[in-house]
């Protein structure tokens, strides 16, 4: 390799992996990050080890269209979110490890309803924002 193509060489090394996310239609619309939060905070028992927890949650996608179907779709993930909660053991998600693992079967679980429901997974990602147990 020529020392003269190094400097270009490095330069698309370093750009490529920066490009943003395109929109699905690629005309270079950058689709921005939208958040949703599943109102009110969800509190649900839990099995042995505490008695309850209490979370607040905010979903992530990136386009209008999922943000109206999570929006229209909140009480039957709310409602997947009790059941899941209500079968975890509290001292489980007293340590970051089980919490991790609780938001990632979450995640799932959320992305499973919403494919059966709309046919779409339309959630990508799920936040805490608060996550208290007792």
């Amino acid at each position: 390799m020529r020392m003269s193509s190094l400097p270009l060489l490095l330069g698309v090394l370093f750009i490529v992996p920066a490009l943003p996310v395109l929109g699905a239609e690629g005309t270079g619309a950058i689709k921005p990050l939208q958040y949703i939060e599943l109102k009110p905070s969800i509190v649900a028992n839990m099995q042995n080890g505490a008695k309850y927890l209490r979370t607040d949650i905010q979903l992530m996608t990136r386009d209008d269209e999922s943000v109206e179907a999570i929006k229209h779709h909140a009480p039957a993930l709310r409602h997947e979110l009790f059941l899941l909660i209500s079968d975890q053991e509290g001292s489980k998600l007293k340590d970051p490890k089980g919490k991790e693992n609780f938001r990632r079967n979450a995640l799932k679980s959320l992305k499973k309803v919403m494919l059966e429901i709309t046919g779409k997974e339309h959630v990508e990602e799920l936040y805490f924002s608060s996550f208290f147990v007792q």
